[in-house]
């Protein structure tokens, strides 16, 4: 049987991974694949093993059983291959505060055994490329926390890592800085960075996540793309009539094109099913009402958030 690890295209390619902490077993066979130039959504309840998992794919924690690649090199056997290739950004800044955002690079860029004049160079380039050069000789304690975590990213980037793992990037800012980190995600993976996310907020991963593994317990319970996970929990039709003596016969009209158990509301005049046939539309939906005498005074048809596909599936509210 094929697993993640076998995979050729995957640049992070985990397969049976598990992590003791004492004893409580953090991760328990947990298998991943993710192809070069996207962003996975790394999702779960929080004691999931979402940050573990992390760690252990950034060198910081080792393995207690399984195989884990990172653009082809062993975390273990290969640690110092691994981080020459990977950048990570963790869930709080770790800036020094007391020095400008430019020397921040900078010195990042020596204890990367980049030289003086490439150091400073790549810190210039960054901090144009990333909106930060009007700020760059401010001392960063002076920084907004948007500035500071955008800073903390860039700093990620200063070796060119082909693959970035981001734990929790945007926890705690304002809608505008956040956007400010989609967009610099964005501008990351279009260029052929591989990203890996854990985040908190489930429309942070539908707006950036091409593929989202939803963990629990320390194993994926789930994995594909936004679209496919919400095909799992179906889409929810309601029609609303002008006659609530109508609802029977609405009712078996939707039975009869979703293929579910539809409910009646007879205060409200609503009947709702839910369903997983994707191929039912609302001007199928309306034909068919219309044919069967029944007058519609609303019909929509709602696809699922994340948030209700993860309740769904981990039993938990994001």
């Amino acid at each position: 049987m094929k697993t993640p690890y076998d995979v050729p295209s995957s640049v992070i390619a985990v397969a049976g991974l598990h992590k003791h902490y004492g004893k409580t077993h953090a991760l328990r066979g947990l298998d991943l694949a993710v192809p070069a130039g996207t962003v996975c959504g790394l999702l779960g309840p929080n004691g999931a093993g979402k940050t573990t998992a992390v760690r252990v794919l950034a060198t910081l924690a080792a393995p207690d059983a399984g195989e884990v690649r990172i653009a082809g090199y062993d975390v273990v056997r290969q640690a110092d291959e691994v981080r020459r290739r990977i950048g990570y950004t963790g869930q709080h800044a770790a800036l020094d505060e007391g020095i400008t955002g430019r020397e921040n690079l900078r010195l990042l860029g020596r204890l990367h055994h980049l030289g003086g004049r490439e150091a400073a160079r790549r810190a210039d380039e960054l901090l144009e490329r990333f909106a930060l050069a009007q700020a760059a000789d401010r001392l960063v304690r002076t920084y907004s926390g948007g500035m500071r975590r955008r800073l903390d990213l860039v700093a990620s980037l200063i070796t060119r890592p082909s693959v970035l793992f981001l734990d929790e990037p945007t926890t705690g800012l304002d809608p505008r800085s956040r956007n400010e980190i989609w967009s610099t995600v964005r501008e990351l993976a279009a260029d052929g960075t591989t990203v890996l996310l854990t985040t908190q907020y489930l429309d942070e991963a539908d707006h950036l996540a091409g593929q989202i593994t939803l963990v629990d317990q320390g194993v994926v319970i789930a994995n594909g793309s936004p679209a496919q996970l919400k095909e799992l929990i179906g889409a929810r039709i309601e029609v609303q009539l002008a006659d609530a003596g109508r609802l029977e016969v609405a009712a078996r009209v939707l039975a009869e094109l979703a293929g579910g158990e539809p409910e009646t509301d007879a205060d409200e005049r609503r009947v709702t099913v839910c369903t997983t046939t994707a191929a039912v539309g609302l001007p199928q939906l309306v034909r068919a009402l219309d044919s069967a005498g029944v007058e519609a005074l609303d019909v929509a048809l709602r696809t699922p958030t994340l948030d209700e596909v993860f309740l769904t599936l981990t039993g938990s509210a994001a």
